[in-house]
């Protein structure tokens, strides 16, 4: 992961582009059960209501019965309701919708963002919008997204998406539209030291993410590498057990850089010292 400002940039960036690029009609938001609707008609008062639209996608209202609303955009719902007024009440009615709680079409967003919590799909809504609207990501957030989708026969899908392949590279086709229920997971990815000591040009501790901590040559190379007196025989790793019993581990990197021997992955704290070469 880069720094958290180069990423804030990008996805502002990101996020704009991909607004700006939409069609109005697909932003529309259509209305669906459990949306809390304010419907006032110019001229009756008794229309003038507060409603919830029902899990069937209706809502009651005097004079007029139950009216299915499911699916109606604000102007399609307005229109509606004039049109069965006129046919019955008024001429000309002005009637006005206006969505007080969006309900029906909502994501959530968990983990490492600055605002979590629940998120309103008004219309066509991308990936990095969402995370946009959540202020960001956080600077400990992990290198993978999770997007969990609800299917249709109760069964659920999970798709990764990396975290720098959509918002540092920009691979548009990573910013997915999101779809209701769906949860959008980002693992907090916690910092984590290992410490390089001894014959190395820059000695001291290395501060990585647990779902990547370097390699020995990794860590070395992140040290600066071998100072001209290193015995690059000798190379010690020094790891605590979850017993707290110190494990010492001697390797000779000269064969893992001649690809005689495999890279040893590093684990949290563990100290690797590099002695000094008797000549």
């Amino acid at each position: 992961m880069k720094g958290k400002g180069f990423i804030s940039t990008a996805l502002l960036f990101l996020s704009l582009c991909s607004l700006w690029g939409q069609d109005r009609s697909a932003v529309e938001y259509k209305v669906g059960p459990k949306d809390l609707l304010d419907i006032s008609v110019f001229g009756l008062e008794e229309l003038n209501k507060t409603v919830r639209v029902s899990e069937e996608g209706k809502i009651s209202l005097p004079l007029l019965g139950e009216v299915a609303v499911e699916g109606l955009t604000k102007a399609e719902l307005e229109k509606k309701l004039s049109q069965l007024l006129e046919e019955k009440y008024l001429q000309n009615p002005q009637v006005t919708v206006f969505i007080k709680e969006y309900q029906s079409k909502r994501v959530f967003l968990l983990g490492a963002v600055e605002h979590p919590g629940p998120y309103e799909l008004l219309g066509r809504t991308t990936l990095l919008q969402i995370i946009s609207q959540a202020g960001g990501l956080k600077n400990e957030a992990g290198d993978e997204i999770l997007v969990i989708r609800q299917l249709e026969d109760d069964r659920s899908k999970s798709i990764k998406i990396s975290i720098d392949e959509l918002i540092l590279r920009g691979d548009t086709a990573l910013n997915i539209p999101l779809e209701p229920n769906d949860i959008v997971s980002i693992p907090v990815d916690k910092a984590v030291f290992v410490y390089v000591f001894g014959q190395v040009n820059k000695p001291g501790a290395l501060e990585v993410k647990r779902s990547n901590i370097p390699t020995l040559l990794q860590a070395i190379a992140q040290a600066g590498g071998f100072s001209e007196r290193a015995s690059k025989s000798g190379v010690l790793i020094k790891r605590i057990d979850k017993d707290g019993k110190e494990h010492q581990i001697k390797v000779n990197v000269r064969n893992i850089m001649k690809g005689k021997q495999k890279d040893i992955e590093l684990k949290e704290n563990d100290i690797v010292y590099v002695p000094e070469a008797i000549f």
